[in-house]
């Protein structure tokens, strides 16, 4: 069966997260965006662990269900890391998964004699990842280890500020445990196929949520029976469907530059200026696409736009389409009027409407809009409509 997706969130218990992220909520926000399967972040953390064996019931085998939602839940969180290793400090995100709770709390009591689980949702360990994918190999060789948006420059394995050159690096003689990486928000399968190394993982997509509107931002597309291990074998063969993905100029590290200086470059300019910053004078925040085009080793890749689409969350389609902030009461009831028909995912992928909204879901299908790159921490800006457009009287119905 087919089925969408979304294995990294954050639950109330992690730093900067909403807290109306509990697994009610989780699994009725799941249904009405359309993603069958989530993941339950956190499980690290002992409350929120709680939380989970409390609240959730076996479903289909290695996944969970809230009472009689649709949704179903598998146990993946993330963890940072902040180490030294060949004389440089490194600061590395990573999500692991495991088939059950008795795992996930093994997983728990090993990790609990290096940091302090109890600090935030998403724990600060002093781990070599190294290490870290020894000890969930070791308890269980199910558990799968997936690097997290792979680009950030801040925390990520192949980051600008702190991450390696090579998966090797990192992973030492267990880099041939990596199956798969995240894309993260500023980077599309496009620019992750011009790494030859990465041609051999698979490519996921998740949205990082830390609110629940946020859920599904970037997904993956399965197609497999509903279960932890067809989902992590499907992984673990590169049988991936497609990913659905944030045009990637919208994320907030796409472009290099300094956020409170207002400067944001692309590579090219980022390279006329010797990576200094020509209002403060200090060294840009080196992005995404220029660490890309870094590491590349090989030309695009021949399947161009195959395996992905890039759209936009609904509630800034419909933001625009208002020409109203995402928070207005118009958008916020048209967004409810709308996915009590259907859910995000169907409308933004195969739903027609006539007026400005078909317009704009067109648009996006199409590829057709225009993003001032974001940096920084910076989202970009999209615009799916040009200045005349807007200026039309045009009705949502």
């Amino acid at each position: 069966m087919k089925f969408i997706a979304d294995l990294h969130l954050h639950s109330k218990y992690s730093r900067a997260v909403s807290r109306a992220m509990t697994i009610p909520n989780l699994a009725f926000w799941g249904e009405k965006k359309g993603i069958q399967v989530l993941a339950t972040g956190d499980w690290t953390h002992p409350l929120w662990l709680s939380e989970l064996k409390r609240d959730l019931a076996p479903a289909e085998p290695g996944l969970f269900r809230y009472k009689n939602s649709k949704t179903r839940f598998l146990l993946a969180t993330e963890i940072s890391q902040i180490y030294k290793k060949s004389g440089q400090v490194r600061k590395i995100h990573n999500l692991i998964f495991a088939p059950n709770f008795k795992i996930a709390e093994n997983i728990n009591v090993r990790l609990s004699k290096i940091g302090n689980l109890k600090s935030d949702g998403r724990p600060i360990l002093g781990l070599d990842s190294e290490e870290l994918l020894k000890i969930i190999l070791d308890i269980n060789e199910d558990c799968l280890l997936i690097p997290a948006h792979i680009w950030t420059p801040w925390f990520s394995l192949f980051g600008s500020r702190s991450g390696f050159n090579q998966i090797a690096e990192c992973f030492g003689k267990y880099a041939q445990y990596i199956y798969a990486v995240e894309t993260g928000l500023s980077s599309d399968p496009i620019m992750n196929w011009r790494i030859k190394e990465l041609n051999n993982k698979a490519i996921v997509s998740f949205g990082d949520a830390h609110s629940l509107s946020k859920l599904g931002r970037e997904a993956t597309v399965f197609n497999c029976s509903l279960s932890y291990s067809a989902i992590i074998t499907a992984i673990k063969k590169k049988q991936i469907s497609e990913t659905l993905e944030f045009f990637p100029q919208e994320g907030k590290y796409h472009y290099d530059g300094h956020r409170l200086c207002g400067i944001g470059f692309s590579p090219e300019e980022s390279r006329k200026h010797k990576n200094i910053c020509p209002k403060c004078k200090k060294e840009l925040v080196i992005g995404v696409m220029n660490r890309v085009e870094e590491l590349s080793d090989q030309p695009p890749d021949p399947r161009s736009h195959s395996g992905f689409r890039y759209l936009i969350p609904l509630l800034e389609i419909l933001s625009e389409v208002y020409g109203l902030g995402i928070n207005s009461r118009k958008v916020q009831t048209a967004y409810e009027e709308l996915t009590k028909e259907d859910n995000e995912f169907d409308i933004l992928l195969n739903k027609d409407f006539p007026g400005r909204l078909g317009e704009a879901l067109k648009k996006m299908r199409n590829g057709e809009v225009n993003i001032a790159p974001g940096f920084d921490g910076q989202f970009g800006k999209i615009k799916i409509f040009s200045a005349p457009e807007n200026s039309l009287q045009n009705t949502l119905f």
